[in-house]
């Protein structure tokens, strides 16, 4: 029969066995970081080299259309953003490009997210597109986003001619100050004879306000 001692001996060899697991564990998981945080200071490097790419062609969009847009730069170790604001009669218009990276720090990934309330037509909202952080192709970066900037400005001068065919059909928030058909509204009001159409729940709410009157 084993005696105790060789109980003991198996049961501490299993405790040393999860010891130097749970070690050799640490040192890779510390190894990952190091490597981690070396592809972020490339990524600084890459996110500099594309500056050249980028910016000129943002700035370019935002001087064309002159005082009708405002532009927030984002800036943070794993992302370049740029929100640009744009006034319109019809909707409001919001447009994102953005430089990111996966989990993993190995991709540069470009964004192109555009929002437009309320949506009366068909446009692209989002696009992306991804590049191996050690093989981009600067070309490829600059033709992705001229194509995004030219068919941003194809869908807002399209939002104007939404205008011109639904003319008799428009109406106005008069908070936002945005222009869209009637069956668009997203809620409505009656107040001292008139009726008003809003954009949203919110604007509604900052009309009320305005007026003294109790919320809904």
């Amino acid at each position: 029969m084993p005696d105790i001692k060789s109980l003991a001996s198996r049961i501490d060899a299993e405790f040393s066995a999860v010891e130097d697991k749970v070690k050799k564990l640490q040192v890779e998981q510390m190894e990952g970081h190091k490597d981690r945080q070396k592809r972020l200071e490339q990524l600084a490097k890459v996110f500099d080299e594309m500056s050249a790419i980028w910016r000129p062609r943002l700035e370019l969009l935002v001087k064309k259309f002159g005082d009708r847009v405002q532009t927030k730069p984002r800036i943070t170790p794993s992302t370049r953003e740029a929100t640009f604001d744009f006034q319109s009669r019809v909707a409001r218009v919001r447009l994102k490009f953005s430089a990111t990276t996966d989990r993993d720090v190995k991709k540069l990934i470009l964004g192109y997210d555009l929002d437009i309330i309320p949506v009366l037509m068909h446009f692209k909202s989002h696009d992306e597109a991804e590049f191996a952080l050690n093989a981009i192709d600067k070309e490829a970066v600059a033709k992705w986003i001229d194509d995004r900037v030219v068919e941003f400005v194809q869908t807002y001068f399209a939002m104007g001619e939404n205008e011109i065919y639904l003319k008799d059909q428009m109406v106005e928030d008069p908070i936002a100050h945005v222009r869209f058909p009637k069956v668009a509204a997203a809620t409505t009001l009656e107040w001292q004879g008139q009726k008003y159409y809003f954009i949203g729940e919110d604007t509604r709410h900052e009309f009320e306000n305005q007026q003294g009157m109790p919320s809904t």
